[in-house]
């Protein structure tokens, strides 16, 4: 890295709260000594301070009880003696987010006995832990540091729309994180920034690191978490900063889905029923189950023939037996017509042919090359020569094996602490956010309007009369244009009139589109983003005034502002995505 780089912070530290769907931890590097914020032995002052599973315990009356692994333990402690009915214990919920439509401040998050609870309190909850953890370790390393002195990167992934931010910067405000001290920075991106300058003590560079890149260089970044594959493709530009070639994409292919596969496998060998006892009667043994199998989809090897073991409880193998009404769980594999020959069972264990628990990988992987192959037939990344894998996901050898082999023409890479890769990229983002200049709009932006009705360009069923005019309802105006390249800061402005009536204020809907070219904003693959208002002073709302509203685009999140042309003030705006 360029160590004469200057920190555009402001503040004295830079703290970067990266919230998973598996994992959630926090980084922080104070301004004189960021230019090390990247090094693998994270000296000079920056440094990993805590990393714990995403699983949040509250009690019954919503109030926080423990985060991560004691959250785990507590909740095993409960169900032992039989009080666990009266709490909550949250687990991997972060995909709610991914439903991006459908979203709004009153969804609600699911915990694991079917109990459920506001998403933006849980949220918010976990947000606080890790604020109030990051803030203890900072304060254990400079007595008197208060959380002014912090500036705050909040990780997302590029592929969630913009009321899954909204949602993520509503819940860190209720967390305590003032909004004019919080930046978001898109997962990938921040992980692009980190193996750029990644310094490497390994020689052999095209086994670990992207190594230096040369401007005009271009590279795919497939970032691999518990939740989402977050795909995106940056070229280096001629000053040294990031460009987005195509619109960030991806899905739900996170190491959460091989995770669900094989909890589906499991309920379907021993019972639904079975599942639902083990979970409310022997949480510990339900734990357990899990952290073993993330660690065995993590080191199973991906080509070696024979078997694969894996011990379990034996309460899971007790509520197999009760459930089916046998006396060896033998029987219940032999009764199963889709896995009686694809399983074994031992004392304590279960046994598969290493094919088969490989198959619990097939759909997640299938899915993600495919997504890959489908990226690389654009005219923008046809060239693009080395895949760059980052995250938690990208250290399942299964995984690495599968798109090597797919793609053997390019140069595949994994950085050592790939998992670790969107958290250190956030805290440099954090100190030089023009890093990335130029990204590209994942959809096709614009406004409602009321033109004048064309009949040779306009259908009928569009006419409408307005105040005496003929007018063309439900007209999409277009400001920016789906996979359009825009710089951070680019401002799309529309001037609109007061009419002399008593209004409180302007409103405007926002709409969004999958597709490069809308026509109307009723059409398939258009959607309302949310409403623009604008409140109104008594003298605007009974004089004929022209505020001017601009949209800023380019950023991690999409902004607004609103200007009275008459007096040059600049007005509050309300944008509200997230109401129901």
């Amino acid at each position: 890295m360029d160590d004469t780089i200057t920190s555009k912070c402001k503040k004295l530290i830079v703290a970067a709260i990266d919230f998973g769907t598996t994992y959630s931890g926090y980084a922080f590097s104070f301004q004189n000594s960021w230019s090390k914020v990247l090094t693998n032995n994270w000296q000079g002052g920056s440094l990993i301070s805590h990393k714990a599973p995403t699983v949040l315990l509250l009690n019954r009356e919503a109030e926080f009880v423990a985060f991560g692994y004691e959250a785990e333990d507590q909740y095993a402690h409960l169900t032992e003696n039989g009080t666990h009915e009266e709490y909550y214990l949250f687990q991997r919920f972060k995909m709610i987010l991914h439903q991006d439509e459908e979203l709004n401040r009153g969804v609600k998050c699911e915990e694991l006995c079917g109990k459920k609870l506001e998403a933006i309190k849980v949220f918010a909850f976990c947000i606080k832990y890790l604020k109030k953890k990051l803030l203890e370790e900072i304060q254990n390393k400079v007595l008197g540091t208060t959380d002014d002195d912090i500036e705050y990167v909040l990780t997302v992934p590029a592929i969630w729309g913009d009321k899954a931010k909204m949602f993520m910067r509503e819940a860190a405000s209720n967390a305590g994180i003032k909004s004019e001290t919080l930046t978001m920075a898109l997962e990938p991106e921040a992980a692009s920034i980190y193996c750029q300058h990644l310094h490497l003590e390994n020689e052999d560079l095209s086994a670990s690191a992207l190594g230096v890149v040369s401007p005009g260089e271009k590279y795919m970044l497939v970032d691999l978490g518990g939740g989402t594959a977050d795909i995106t493709v940056h070229e280096k530009a001629e000053d040294n900063t990031l460009a987005e070639l195509v619109p960030a994409s991806g899905g739900p292919w996170g190491g959460k889905s091989v995770d669900d596969a094989f909890m589906t496998f499991l309920s379907e060998l021993a019972g639904s029923d079975a599942m639902k006892l083990l979970k409310e009667e022997s949480m510990e043994d339900f734990v357990e189950i899990c952290r073993s199998f993330e660690t065995k989809k993590r080191t199973i090897p991906p080509e070696k023939t024979g078997f694969t073991t894996m011990t379990l409880p034996q309460s899971y193998f007790n509520y197999g037996k009760k459930c089916h009404k046998v006396k060896d769980f033998k029987e219940v594999i032999e009764k199963s017509p889709t896995y009686k020959d694809k399983v074994k069972s031992a004392p304590g264990k279960l046994k598969w042919q290493n094919d088969h628990f490989r198959g619990f990988f097939k759909k997640t992987v299938d899915s993600i090359i495919k997504h890959i192959d489908d990226l690389f037939q654009e005219t923008l990344v046809q060239d693009v020569g080395t895949i760059l894998m980052v995250g938690g996901f990208s250290d399942c050898e299964i995984l690495q094996k599968e798109v090597k082999k797919h793609f053997s023409d390019k140069k595949v890479i994994i950085p050592a602490e790939a998992g670790l890769a969107v958290l250190k990229g956030a805290v440099y983002f954090g100190h030089v956010p023009q890093a990335i200049s130029r990204r590209s709009a994942r959809y096709t932006y614009g406004i409602q309007t009321w033109p004048p009705f064309d009949e040779n360009n306009h259908p009928e069923s569009k006419k409408m009369t307005m105040r005496g005019k003929t007018r063309c309802k439900d007209v999409f105006f277009k400001y920016v244009k789906k996979g359009e390249r825009i710089y951070p800061g680019y401002t799309k402005s529309q001037i609109f009139h007061t009419v002399g009536d008593a209004m409180e204020k302007l409103e405007c809907s926002v709409f969004i589109s999958d597709h490069p070219s809308p026509v109307f904003v009723d059409e398939k693959g258009c959607r309302r983003l949310g409403i623009l208002e604008i409140p109104l002073t008594k003298a605007e709302s009974r004089s004929r005034r022209e505020i001017e509203e601009s949209m800023i685009f380019g950023e991690t999140e999409l902004k607004v502002r609103a200007e009275d042309l008459f007096t040059g003030t600049v007005k509050e705006v309300i944008f509200d995505l997230l109401r129901e």
